[in-house]
């Protein structure tokens, strides 16, 4: 197997879903061009329609508006007089009600603005940008920083040293020595938390803090510039001069984080006049959820310990691209444009609609899944956050085929001084 291979046999043996592709294996299947692939997708599947896609902006809006209007019958944003009472209790599960499903409708136009960036949304990349624009700057997302590295992200998924976004760290990284002692901070929370809070401290920092993180480039970056060269100081999305872009963007940079500014200004202006808790309840609680369903898909479509990573002298566009998985998300397919279901076919295909992904994902499938080279993983998505938030937590280098080992599998402090 090798350093920074995988193993099989105990996942097969707990029926734990396991990739077919395994590119170690020396009877790999051979891997098909993008043209060959694209080949196998009924041409319509690339049709874009600024009209369809407006309705779907429309009738995601419109269940916003709606949930709005009925959670405003119902839920007093007034804080109750008696924090220990049954009505308090209400109250609270009333507004985490909100917050959860109106983050979860309020996705769906941020995975539309995300179909703008790629230019999917139309025809014309000018209106896209408009549409995007509006939808992801309501959403404090900034919409062409944002493009600009999540089209990297794509162009070197699964890339060691020049992905953008859920890149592994290495042992070193997170804090382990040659022999694997806890010589950092990393490893040593592990060993203090114990492998179930530190689960749990996994899922917190990815889908509560991980989006905000992201932007601010505190966590979750690539490793090089846009120059190739290896990354220096922070990699944030708001600064012009920020290492991620050239200067032939910086002028859009600059746009998007205005557009930022004044969304928190606007929030601002309103907590200002109706109060901090009305805004918190009606706009952040929401705007949490949206965050931590973002994060869950570029985390889970990408991470597992059978799909490889790929240092740069092994990595090629196909490879990343169909290290790719499937996953079924049940109803909130519906709401999300089947962002979670049919990403395979997004990373193939980034242009092509969302709401031709699902036609052209069987047709993947079909030429894709003989050859051993279609990653579907039928696990609820919840079961899997929990195995990868346990199993995910580095790779032993950026170089060669790697996999992702896990913390618990690292011998405990006092169990190497025992040994020494």
């Amino acid at each position: 197997m090798g350093k920074g291979g995988r193993v099989d046999a105990q996942k097969a043996k707990e029926n734990v879903w396991v990739s077919p592709y395994n590119p170690l294996d020396a009877k790999a299947p051979e891997l098909p061009t993008k043209g060959e692939i694209k080949a196998v997708i009924p041409k319509h599947c690339f049709n874009r329609s600024a009209v369809r896609s407006m309705m779907y902006v429309f009738r995601d809006l419109i269940m916003a508006a709606g949930f709005v209007y009925l959670t405003n019958q119902y839920l007093s944003t007034d804080l109750p007089e008696n924090l220990l009472s049954l009505d308090a209790l209400k109250w609270a599960g009333g507004w985490s009600f909100y917050a959860f499903w109106m983050g979860t409708i309020l996705t769906g136009p941020w995975v539309l603005a995300h179909e703008c960036g790629h230019g999917a949304f139309s025809d014309s990349q000018t209106f896209n940008d408009i549409i995007g624009f509006i939808l992801h700057q309501a959403l404090l997302v900034p919409y062409f920083a944002w493009q600009y590295t999540h089209a990297k992200h794509h162009r070197r998924t699964n890339h060691l040293t020049d992905g953008e976004s859920h890149v592994p760290s290495t042992a070193k990284e997170t804090g382990l020595g040659p022999n694997g002692e806890r010589e950092g901070l990393y490893a040593a929370i592990h060993e203090v938390m114990g492998d179930g809070l530190f689960a749990v401290f996994q899922i917190w920092t990815h889908l509560a803090i991980g989006w905000p993180l992201y932007l601010l480039g505190v966590a979750s970056t690539g490793r090089l510039a846009h120059d190739g060269k290896e990354l220096e100081g922070i990699a944030d999305h708001f600064r012009p001069g920020s290492p991620m872009f050239p200067a032939k963007v910086r002028g859009k940079i600059l746009a998007s984080t205005v557009g930022v500014v004044a969304v928190l200004g606007l929030l601002m202006q309103l907590s200002m006049t109706y109060g901090f808790l009305p805004v918190a309840l009606w706009y952040w609680g929401p705007y949490s959820f949206v965050n931590a369903w973002l994060v869950l898909y570029t985390w889970l479509q990408h991470t597992d310990p059978s799909v490889p990573q790929y240092g740069a002298a092994e990595w090629t566009w196909v490879k990343g691209a169909l290290s790719t998985i499937d996953r079924p998300y049940g109803i909130f397919d519906f709401f999300h444009h089947k962002i979670g279901s049919t990403h395979v076919a997004h990373h193939l295909f980034h242009e092509m609609p969302c709401y031709h992904a699902k036609e052209a994902t069987q047709h993947i499938k079909a030429f894709l899944e003989p050859k051993g080279l279609y990653n579907y993983d039928p696990t609820a998505w919840w079961v899997v956050m929990w195995r990868v938030s346990k199993t995910c937590h580095y790779v032993e280098d950026n170089t060669g085929i790697q996999y992702y080992k896990s913390l618990e599998d690292v011998p405990l402090t006092k169990d190497l001084k025992k040994k020494a």
